[in-house]
């Protein structure tokens, strides 16, 4: 399952998976594109390991790492406890 994180002002979303066995966490970040339709990333927490990038330059991926880093403690804590809504007792 997927849980939703942020959205930003250029309609990019950045979404994340619940804890996996290993520890990771899949953020997965997708961005609509004109001529494309959506360009799309993984990344796996906590090694911020880039997985099949499409679409996006290494300048954006760049910015993409450290808007996830400076949230990551963030998901990871709502990875453990099955997304924001939950771990805000919603």
């Amino acid at each position: 399952m997927m849980y939703p994180f942020l959205q930003t002002a250029d309609g990019t979303e950045i979404v994340h998976s619940e804890m996996r066995p290993d520890g990771s966490v899949k953020v997965y970040v997708e961005k609509p594109d004109a001529l494309d339709g959506f360009h799309n990333a993984v990344c796996l927490l906590p090694d911020y390991r880039w997985e099949t990038i499409n679409g996006f330059s290494d300048a954006e991926i760049a910015d993409y790492q450290a808007m996830i880093a400076s949230v990551a403690h963030l998901i990871m804590a709502f990875a453990r406890q099955g997304g924001f809504e939950h771990a805000a007792d919603f």
